[in-house]
């Protein structure tokens, strides 16, 4: 991006969000960053970002209007599958995408998730057709479908595998468990630094308005996988049934085709720093 293009608005510093903002200041990036507590806007402004309180709870709406007048914004704020909240998501993207038409957003990066496709045990990439099979999946659709049809700004869509990295170490997942199903299922994740480092393609390269699969190329099967990383983690072996139930295995043609992007973390080598 041009320089005077380089200001960026992130909705949602979690996990992801936060360290997508500290890439984009290393690289001379100026981001504002929202949050819906005053506690974390400390955490904000200590990494550099330019903290805004932003809310679009139901009964609590408010924000400051600047935080939407910057040329991009990536939406990092995806339903809580533990809660009714996947209900009442579209609504809460509704208000957004109104207020990023009324400000300066030219580029909108939603971040999705793979769980747009159901397990039908079928292969899939970015021309298949989303068939969700669950509340989340079919929530974060929606809202795919409902960004894309807002005029005012170009939508790109970035559906991420299971996140792995930092404090989410795959090891946890199931060490000590037994008689876990599913056992032959390939793994669909990603690393948190390709997360990062997919973004950041997609903004230096302006590839907009695609939408990617950003899942790893690799897809060891679920006992292998989570049983090496236990094993490398020092934690209890996992015990898997041997079978396949439902599944699904996620490929990406956008991302080779039109970013040309290799993957730093191969999951077949167990990388989680």
């Amino acid at each position: 991006m041009d320089t005077s293009e380089k200001e960026i608005s992130i909705l949602g510093c979690g996990w992801y969000g936060l360290a997508m903002a500290k890439k984009l200041i290393e690289n001379g990036y100026t981001v504002k960053g929202s949050t819906t507590t005053p506690e974390k806007q400390i955490v904000l402004k200590e990494s550099g970002i330019i903290p805004y309180l932003v809310n679009f709870q139901q009964e609590a709406e408010s924000f400051d209007p600047r935080f939407f007048d910057s040329p991009a914004l990536i939406i990092c704020i995806p339903p809580k599958r533990s809660s009714a909240e996947q209900h009442t998501f579209l609504s809460k993207i509704k208000k957004i995408a109104a207020a990023a038409s009324i400000g300066k957003v030219s580029q909108l990066i939603f971040v999705s998730s793979t769980s747009v496709y159901g397990d039908l045990n079928e292969e899939v990439d970015e021309n298949v057709a989303p068939q969700p099979d669950t509340d989340s999946g079919k929530a974060i659709l929606s809202a795919e479908s409902l960004l894309k049809d807002t005029p005012g700004f170009t939508t790109t869509i970035l559906r991420f595998g299971g996140l792995i990295g930092p404090n989410r170490d795959p090891g946890r997942f199931f060490a000590g468990k037994s008689d876990i199903p599913n056992g032959k299922a390939p793994v669909n994740l990603i690393h948190l630094a390709d997360c990062t480092g997919i973004t950041f393609s997609i903004l230096e390269n302006q590839a907009f308005g695609y939408t990617y699969n950003a899942c790893s190329p690799q897809h060891p099967s679920r006992s292998s996988f989570y049983t090496e990383a236990s094993v490398k983690s020092g934690l209890e072996r996992p015990h898997f049934k041997d079978e396949l139930l439902s599944w699904k295995l996620v490929n990406s043609i956008t991302i080779p085709e039109i970013l040309n992007y290799d993957f730093q973390a191969k999951l077949n080598s167990i990388v989680i720093q």
